[in-house]
């Protein structure tokens, strides 16, 4: 019985954040592999600017190349439209029996307002990643109910950061894995607003 997660997300870019806390929800959960899964367009960052697909991609693929339990999807990007998790959970269940959807604490509050949020349930387990910061419980609705939250070992890392520090002539070291320090340069990544 294959029991997989699926990471979704922009990963613009991939830090290492994010490669910390999947290997902790790994082990806290047991699966077999995590699926990392770039959006082409997130449905809740429509309007944002968002490097291309294809260099999200790249960088993705180059930190999770020696990892043999992190695989890396395209297929959202090759969707070429706004990505739903409903689409994708959809064809991951045709090779998969069990997935479990990880998503970030924040995400959960807004469960209601995804595409298909019912449908979502009856495809994933829903796994919601808890940090020692997090705030306390916003509300419970049957999403949080049916959810399960997981405390994971992580590092306060953001993305929006990194793309800042990158505009700013500020070093990334030890944020992102060094060979996607090494793209986002020679790509001359975040350098413009």
């Amino acid at each position: 019985m294959s029991k997989v997660g699926i990471f979704g997300g922009t990963f613009d870019p991939i830090h290492n954040g994010h490669l910390i806390t999947a290997q902790s929800v790994k082990e806290i959960r047991n699966l077999e592999k995590i699926i990392f899964i770039p959006a082409y367009i997130s449905p809740h960052k429509q309007h944002a600017k968002a490097s291309s697909a294809q260099h999200r991609l790249n960088m993705l693929k180059i930190a999770l190349d020696d990892i043999p339990f992190f695989h890396c999807s395209d297929f959202e990007i090759k969707q070429h439209t706004i990505s739903y998790t409903i689409d994708t959970l959809r064809e991951f269940k045709k090779t998969y029996d069990e997935i479990e959807l990880i998503i970030g604490y924040d995400n959960i509050f807004q469960f209601h307002t995804w595409k298909e949020p019912d449908e979502i349930l009856k495809l994933a387990n829903i796994v919601v990643l808890k940090r020692k910061s997090s705030h306390p419980l916003d509300f419970v609705d049957k999403y949080v109910d049916a959810a399960t939250f997981v405390q994971t070992r992580g590092i306060e890392i953001s993305a929006t950061d990194i793309r800042n520090r990158v505009h700013a002539d500020l070093p990334i070291y030890y944020l992102v894995p060094e060979k996607v320090l090494e793209y986002i340069n020679k790509n001359k990544l975040y350098k413009d607003n």
